[in-house]
């Protein structure tokens, strides 16, 4: 016996039905919000302690953390190899992605690593075992970070967030965007504070090492810098150099995990530079680190003219060292070293403390050549990575011809 039309149309709604819900369960699938963390099977590396030199080169830029791994930000992705001395990029130690978000910054403090996301959300994660540690909401980033392929922008020059130790002595990652500026606390995520703010005129610089929180505000009138108890979020001094224009950009100096002990103000262009020291009360004016590639090291200013690196007190100019390396630039400095890169691109490497040179060598591996300029760069447990850049340097070129080669990071052990 032969179905009624009735039927029929039961038995193809019920059908239509199944096949939506299955079509729905994809798309979810596909779509939902998702995030996929491999952690560690392996043991936690030890330290490696190389000789002198150049140690390899890496497509993409790297954060050393604890001095035993890499880490790395991709579109999506945060992930870590190992060991830190690696001559190339290996497989994946650990691994964390989250979809449909993208990285906008990455930070490390000790063993822990936090990303921020495009979406504002935070996730920390144990760098020993790439295990989540915590997460939490912030504000989202203002603006969508555009990044070259080798994404040193997010992991050396993360933006919209930091770590700053409190005078108490927590440190806390503080983020900015859209409007609000959010502290929580390192070792759980808890939220510290919240405060609403202006929104699209303010940048934040950074965190001092007493505790305070420093913002460029535009907002209304003049740029100042406003210092903020990292612990509380309460805004306190507000300041401006004296004869200051109305234009101000502001760079942190003698930064270190507690925080920086010096600020470097300009006007637009990078006029009218200027050094200060930061602590309680407003800062203080330090000449010694007027000078645009002025560097602080425990409370020794060091600058290079002339190819002669000279090493002063910062508090009255008093001279401590001096060490002659030839033509070159001041690139990097970290804990107790002094980088510099000659017009030759050797890598020269001096003790903070005496001047003494420590290691000296040409920052080229395999057949590379030295043909290159440097870009960003970045210090961190001993070791030095120089983003290597096409000559003639073509800022609006794309990667190929922006970059020397398809690995131009080259990092070096001094």
């Amino acid at each position: 016996m032969g179905w009624t039309t009735g039927q029929r149309r039961i038995v193809a709604a019920v059908a239509a039905t199944g096949v939506a819900a299955a079509l729905a369960l994809v798309a979810y699938r596909v779509l939902a919000p998702a995030e996929v963390s491999t952690t560690a099977r392996g043991d936690y590396p030890a330290r490696s302690q190389p000789a002198p030199g150049v140690v390899g080169r890496l497509p993409v830029a790297p954060l050393i953390v604890d001095g035993r791994l890499r880490v790395y930000a991709a579109q999506r992705q945060v992930y870590a190899d190992q060991p830190a001395d690696g001559r190339h990029r290996s497989t994946p130690y650990w691994s964390y992605r989250r979809w449909p978000a993208t990285v906008d910054a990455v930070v490390a403090s000790g063993t822990t690593v936090v990303s921020r996301w495009s979406d504002g959300r935070l996730v920390a994660l144990d760098a020993r075992t790439g295990q989540v540690i915590w997460r939490a909401d912030g504000p989202e980033p203002e603006r969508e970070r555009v990044t070259r392929r080798t994404g040193s922008a997010i992991v050396w020059q993360p933006r919209g967030v930091s770590v700053v130790r409190t005078a108490d002595g927590r440190d806390a990652v503080v983020t900015s965007g859209s409007g609000e500026v959010r502290a929580v606390d390192l070792a759980g995520g808890a939220q510290l504070w919240q405060a609403e703010v202006g929104r699209g005129c303010r940048e934040p610089v950074g965190g001092s090492a007493d505790g305070q929180l420093l913002t460029l505000d535009r907002c209304a009138g003049p740029t100042v810098v406003e210092f903020r108890d990292a612990a509380t979020g309460k805004v306190g001094d507000r300041w401006r150099p004296p004869d200051a224009g109305d234009e101000l950009t502001a760079t942190l100096i003698g930064c270190a995990p507690t925080g920086c002990a010096a600020l470097r103000t300009a006007g637009p262009d990078g006029i009218s530079t200027r050094g200060w020291l930061l602590g309680s009360g407003k800062p203080v004016a330090a000449a010694v680190l007027d000078a645009a590639d002025a560097e602080l090291l425990d409370g020794t200013a060091v600058t290079l003219t002339d190819g002669l690196v000279v090493g002063r007190a910062v508090r009255n100019g008093t001279e401590r060292w001096r060490a002659s390396v030839g033509p070159g630039r001041l690139i990097a400095v970290q804990s107790d070293r002094v980088h510099v890169l000659t017009v030759g691109n050797e890598l020269v490497t001096l003790d903070a403390a005496s001047g003494r040179e420590l290691s000296r060598f040409v920052l080229n591996v395999g057949s590379d050549g030295t043909g290159w300029l440097p870009g960003s760069v970045y210090a961190a447990d001993g070791y030095v990575t120089v983003e290597r850049l096409r000559r003639p340097v073509d800022p609006d070129g794309d990667d190929h011809t922006y970059y020397f080669t398809a690995e131009p990071l080259i990092i070096a052990a001094t």
